[in-house]
């Protein structure tokens, strides 16, 4: 079975930085291109940043570039976000799932919940 745990958002203030990390299980991870996503109140989910099964290749959305780093521990079956610089309209649940433009999974995690606010 398909699992997804989601950590390490927060409230943090314009300008700073969160680390999230997604713990996955039920599939080889090392085998899997993997995602962040995010959704914002009232609007609909959208991916973040990507990157393939070797940990190459990594890919954002343009208005995370230069400010988000996407990682992966395939040891540990765990996929990172490094957000620097964040902004109010960071604001969102994260959730990670695998694959490249389309989820693989229907599966979700509880998400992690991230707040840009001074």
């Amino acid at each position: 079975q398909v699992h997804f745990v989601e950590s390490g958002g927060g409230l943090v203030q314009p300008g700073g930085s969160l680390r999230l990390s997604c713990q996955a299980s039920g599939f080889i991870f090392s085998s899997y291109y993997m995602s962040w996503y995010r959704q914002a109140p009232g609007k609909e989910r959208e991916l973040v940043a990507r990157i393939r099964s070797d940990g190459s290749s990594p890919n954002y959305v343009d208005s995370v570039k230069g400010r988000f780093t996407i990682s992966r521990n395939n040891a540990k079956n765990t996929v990172y976000l490094q957000m620097n610089s964040l902004k109010p309209e960071d604001t969102a649940v994260y959730y990670c799932n695998a694959g490249w433009a389309t989820p693989n999974f229907p599966t979700w995690g509880q998400g992690t919940q991230v707040t840009v606010s001074s």
